[in-house]
C-alpha cells in the first residue's frame, strides 16, 4: 500500500527485453535505504518487485522485471534511458498517511490534453477510459503516475488537476507535455463503495423494498 506521496524521481538506465519479461533498471537515492531483493517499489504509481540491488558510487540502482501485462497496461512501454520516473517506498504501519490509499495496481492509461502554466500554477487536463472515469468525482482523489492528486473538474471523457509549484517540481510532470500518456489508478474507496453499493441491490427485494 501507498500514499501517492512521491519521495522522489529516478533516471532509467536500462529498459530492454530479456529472455522471459522486461528488464528495467532505475537509479535510486533515497528510495534505495532499507532496500532488498524482493521489497516493494511504487515506480510510476506501478507496485514492483526488485529483483536485485547494484550499487555505484553514493547511488544505487534497483531492477525489476516487467511482465508484459505490467508492460502493455502502463506507460512504462514509452520509457526509454534517461526518463524520469516516480518513486514511493510502501507505507509504514506507523507512517503518515499525507495523500490517499493508493495501491500501485493501475486501473489505465490516460492522455495528457492540456499542460500549460496559469500564475504561479500548472492546469493539467487528462482524457481518461471509460473503467477510470467511472471513480472520478470533483475534489475526488486520483494517483496519475503516482502521485496523489485531487481532482478539479470532471467532464465527459476526462478531467482537470491544478498543480501547485512544489509537485511540479520533486515529480516527473515537469518531463511531461500534452500528448504524453500517464498512469492512473482511481481512488479505491470508490471501489469498494460501489462493491457494497451493487452487492446490497442484487441481494434486495425490489417488489417489497426489503433485503
Amino acid at each position: 500500500m501507498f500514499t501517492g506521496i512521491v519521495e522522489e524521481t529516478g533516471t532509467i538506465e536500462r529498459i530492454e527485453p530479456a529472455e522471459k519479461s522486461i528488464e528495467l533498471v532505475v537509479s535510486l537515492r533515497r528510495c534505495g535505504s532499507g532496500l532488498k531483493p524482493g521489497s516493494s517499489l511504487a515506480v510510476n504509481g506501478c507496485c514492483l518487485t526488485v529483483v536485485k540491488l547494484l550499487s555505484r558510487r553514493q547511488s544505487r540502482r534497483a531492477q525489476f522485471d516487467l511482465l508484459k501485462e505490467t508492460w502493455q497496461r502502463t506507460n512504462l512501454q514509452f520509457a526509454k534511458p534517461g526518463s524520469l520516473v516516480n518513486l514511493e517506498r510502501p507505507l509504514r504501519s506507523d507512517g503518515s498517511l499525507g495523500g490517499h490509499f493508493v495501491t500501485g495496481h493501475i486501473d489505465g492509461v490516460g492522455t495528457i490534453t492540456r499542460w500549460e502554466r496559469l500564475g504561479q500554477d500548472h492546469v493539467l487536463d487528462i482524457s481518461a477510459p471509460p473503467e477510470v472515469m467511472r471513480y472520478i468525482v470533483p475534489k475526488g482523489s486520483v494517483a496519475v503516475d503516482g502521485i496523489s492528486l485531487t481532482v478539479a473538474g470532471v467532464e465527459e471523457g476526462g478531467f482537470r488537476i491544478w498543480i501547485i509549484p512544489h509537485t511540479y517540481e520533486v515529480t516527473t510532470l515537469r518531463q511531461r507535455a500534452a500528448g504524453d500518456a500517464v498512469n492512473l489508478e482511481a481512488d479505491l474507496i470508490g471501489k469498494y463503495v460501489e462493491k457494497f453499493v451493487t452487492s446490497w441491490g442484487e441481494g434486495t427485494d425490489s417488489s417489497r423494498g426489503e433485503p
